[in-house]
């Protein structure tokens, strides 16, 4: 089953990071402004956290919001 196929099927939120937060782990790099970047890395550091469990956390609550 896919992210698609999840959404498609209107898979509650439970469901959806279930299966965003299975798979091994792969390097991504993608550039943003330095600004950006620098507050993400701050704001991770406020939650104690690090800035890419941050920007994971960011991506699993918009992938896993309700369909509108």
């Amino acid at each position: 089953m896919s992210y698609h196929d999840l959404v498609k099927s209107k898979a509650d939120e439970t469901d959806i990071r279930s299966y965003l937060a299975e798979g091994k782990q792969v390097a991504v790099t993608f550039r943003i402004p330095e600004n950006l970047r620098d507050s993400a890395k701050e704001a991770a550091e406020l939650r104690g956290m690090s800035f890419s469990a941050f920007m994971r956390m960011c991506m699993m609550s918009e992938l896993s919001k309700p369909n509108q």
